[in-house]
């Protein structure tokens, strides 16, 4: 049996135009990959990505904050409700063999480093910039949703 790749795709709730239509690009690209997508579960970027990773026929697994299953967003194929609030952040990252960050806020921010701190690639579109001085910058760049998915699948 071949092993899919799960590609978590982290992002704002409250997203602008642009990041929806990257992370829609993502989600179609995932799913075209053969790819499982792993997601936050609710609004913006998670919903976009979901809802074109099902538009490719894709699957697409939801990692939700609350208890609540009907909560989530109605394009994913799967949800779990952890009732964890941000903690599931860490599940997510956890989930994932890699992650693919557009734009984000605070809790995009803790995605990252969970999934740097486990040892997993994270690739960026437009995205926080982590870049130290003594250890440069722990993301991988890309600049179109092409890039990203073919940039993490290949970081697998």
């Amino acid at each position: 049996m071949t092993r899919k790749a799960y590609v978590g795709v982290v992002g704002a709730g409250l997203a602008t135009e642009a990041e929806l239509e990257l992370a829609a690009g993502v989600g179609r690209l995932i799913a075209e990959a053969g790819a499982v997508l792993v997601c936050g579960g609710l609004g913006g970027v998670m919903d976009a990505a979901a809802r074109a990773c099902k538009e490719a026929g894709g699957v697409s697994l939801g990692v939700l904050p609350g208890d609540d299953r009907l909560a989530a967003s109605r394009h994913l194929t799967m949800a779990v409700a952890t009732g964890m609030g941000e903690a599931r952040n860490a599940i997510v990252a956890r989930t994932a063999d890699v992650l693919i960050a557009v734009g984000g806020e605070y809790g995009t921010l803790s995605e990252i480093a969970f999934a740097l701190k486990m040892g997993k690639p994270v690739v960026g579109l437009s995205t926080w910039d982590l870049a130290r001085e003594e250890l440069g910058d722990p993301i991988v760049r890309a600049e179109t949703p092409v890039e990203a998915v073919t940039k993490a699948l290949n970081l697998i």
